[in-house]
């Protein structure tokens, strides 16, 4: 279980990661594998006297917690727990410039904004079309039926909240290994583009990193990080290496003139 918010392989996006680990050879294991136990807060296993001894070979200091049937509900609860504790803390947070600049770009353009993010900052800043690849935090979903979702208001969910059919509610995230269904949506957005920004993101998170194959040949395209990532150029991106709340608001403010 990550519990990062960055979304390359050295900060992962929080969520739940499965990792295939080796049962004889430990040294039968990838070197992604090994990056995400070490960049992972926590580490669930079955036995944690047997997982220790691959941690204790690549020097990984994550915290193991045991995961089997007998703290199955205990497990669950803390995870409750941590994203109620995020929620909290998504509540006390304020929109930036960057949410505030794209607020203003809707004046003279038809704005759509696809985010990773599962917070509601655009929304709050005031941006009219917010599309989350991820889901929000600020809403439960049934556990069984994913088009059952509940908005939460800032309420916590806790082990025993259930849907209309019964099964415990669970936070309306995409967890790792999860289908992103808004891909659909947002994808043909994308292949209508005139202008295209990528703000703040290693693009090292797929499906989502993927998006930017769709842009049609004629639109503008620009790619805002500190990184620059190199690779951008060659698909005939702008690249400005420049943090969100600083990058953004010069763009924006050059394609109003």
């Amino acid at each position: 279980m990550n519990l990062q918010t960055d979304s390359s392989i050295s900060n992962l996006k929080y969520g739940l990661y499965i990792v295939s680990t080796p049962i004889g050879n430990l040294e039968d294991i990838t070197i992604r594998a090994l990056e995400v136990l070490r960049k992972s807060d926590y580490i669930l296993c079955e036995d944690t006297r047997v997982s220790k001894k691959l941690l204790t070979k690549y020097k990984i200091k994550s915290n193991l917690i045991s995961n089997h049937k007998f703290n199955e509900k205990k497990n669950i609860n803390n995870l409750l727990n941590f994203y109620n504790e995020r929620r909290h803390q998504v509540l006390e947070a304020k929109p930036n410039k960057a949410h505030l600049a794209l607020v203003e770009l809707e004046s003279q353009f038809d704005v759509r904004i696809i985010t990773q993010n599962i917070d509601d900052l655009h929304e709050r800043a005031g941006s009219s079309h917010v599309l989350h690849l991820h889901g929000e935090i600020d809403f439960a979903r049934s556990s069984v039926d994913e088009t059952l979702i509940y908005p939460l208001n800032g309420a916590e969910i806790k082990l025993g909240d259930r849907c209309q059919k019964g099964s415990q509610l669970r936070p309306h995230i995409v967890w790792f290994g999860e289908a992103v269904p808004m891909m659909e949506e947002v994808i043909p957005l994308v292949e209508m583009a005139d202008i295209l920004l990528v703000i703040g993101t290693s693009l090292a998170v797929y499906p989502a990193a993927g998006l930017v194959n769709y842009a049609p040949p004629y639109s503008k395209k620009y790619y805002i990080d500190p990184q620059g990532l190199e690779g951008m150029k060659s698909q005939d991106f702008k690249v400005i290496s420049k943090k969100a709340c600083e990058g953004v608001p010069k763009l924006i403010k050059k394609l109003m003139q």
